[in-house]
């Protein structure tokens, strides 16, 4: 029997399982306007001073998402990620022991246009049944951008936009809120909080992006998960692979590339955490044939945050390494201080 379809059958059998065990589990279970699962404040033996409830059990998909939750959550959310370091949501199947953690959670909070592409299907499936957020949909369709010329499918890279992915934390905040309405002046403040110092970080990835010369403001990665950092911060992009990472590429594709950086001289490409780096040798290869000396830049946190406990494990450090790496490598100067904080 063909190996191929024998594990296409089988994990075809487990994304089923876990659409007929939920299934189930919303029968059983309704939320109407997100009613609270916490149980009633509890009082001690006086009748006075409420204890504290316990934390909200919330399940993040990308580390990025999760990164926006514990900021507005605080210490009213037990936050879980099932994508971890290096793990690519575009091509991520679901296993069993994500069921048993999504049916735990209170909330989900996930990223959303299409980011989890394999899992879409069984997070539309939860969004019956409990609070289910997919946070870069709030964002206006006004400040997005199309993944093609049809208009029809969004770019669902949106933190790469460091202003973008801070006006994504209303949503976090509102979830929350309806969820638990005691904690709302804190959710609040949290919010506002950590939207400032986006915003601040914004900034710093502007003045940093500037000492770049110009004319080395390409930016040529695994696939093309920085259109909105380009956008952003005036820097051409391109992506061997598309959007998704199920996307394979042509020798055409590559072919382009590879004139393409001969002809502007880009000293360097970058190569991505999550992604397989076959691709970018084979265009590294090409130039050195056309006489064009290219090196590695670095590499690149796309889809995934680095290790969590480390800078790179947080939101704001994934984007500060990001930025060392392009300035370092493309011949500009860190007179912000960013690099270094």
């Amino acid at each position: 029997m063909d190996r191929r379809w024998l594990m296409s059958a089988m994990m075809m059998g487990v994304v089923a399982s876990l659409l007929v065990v939920l299934g189930r589990a919303g029968n059983e279970t309704a939320h109407a306007g997100y009613p609270t699962a916490l149980a009633p404040s509890l009082v001690t033996p006086s009748g006075h001073q409420p204890l504290p409830l316990r934390p909200i059990r919330v399940v993040c998909t990308t580390a990025m998402v999760a990164d926006l939750v514990r900021n507005v959550g605080g210490d009213h959310v037990e936050v879980q990620t099932l994508l971890g370091e290096r793990v690519d949501p575009h091509t991520y199947k679901p296993v069993l022991s994500d069921l048993n953690r999504l049916q735990s959670a209170e909330m989900i909070f996930y990223s959303g246009l299409h980011l989890e592409g394999k899992m879409g299907r069984l997070l539309h499936k939860l969004e019956s049944q409990r609070p289910t957020v997919a946070v870069a949909e709030s964002l206006p369709h006004s400040r997005r951008l199309a993944e093609d010329d049809t208009g029809t499918t969004d770019d669902p890279h949106v933190w790469f936009d460091v202003a973008a992915w801070a006006d994504c934390l209303p949503a976090v905040r509102d979830a929350l809120t309806r969820y638990a309405p005691q904690h709302a002046d804190e959710f609040a403040a949290n919010a506002s909080r950590y939207h400032a110092d986006l915003l601040a970080l914004d900034a710093e990835v502007r003045t940093a992006i500037a000492t770049i010369p110009p004319e080395r403001r390409v930016l040529i990665t695994s696939h093309d998960a920085f259109r909105y950092f380009g956008r952003a911060y005036g820097i051409e992009v391109a992506g061997i692979q598309g959007l998704s990472t199920e996307s394979e590429a042509g020798v055409h594709e590559i072919n382009a590339l590879v004139n393409r950086l001969v002809e502007q001289r880009i000293p360097a490409v970058f190569v991505e955490t999550s992604i397989s780096d076959r691709n970018m040798m084979a265009l590294l290869e090409g130039c050195a044939a056309k006489g064009h000396a290219v090196r590695l830049g670095g590499r690149l946190y796309s889809d995934a945050m680095g290790h969590a406990g480390t800078t790179e494990g947080t939101y704001p450090g994934m984007i500060r390494a990001n930025v060392q790496a392009l300035v370092s490598a493309l011949g500009g100067t860190d007179g912000t201080g960013l690099i270094q904080r």
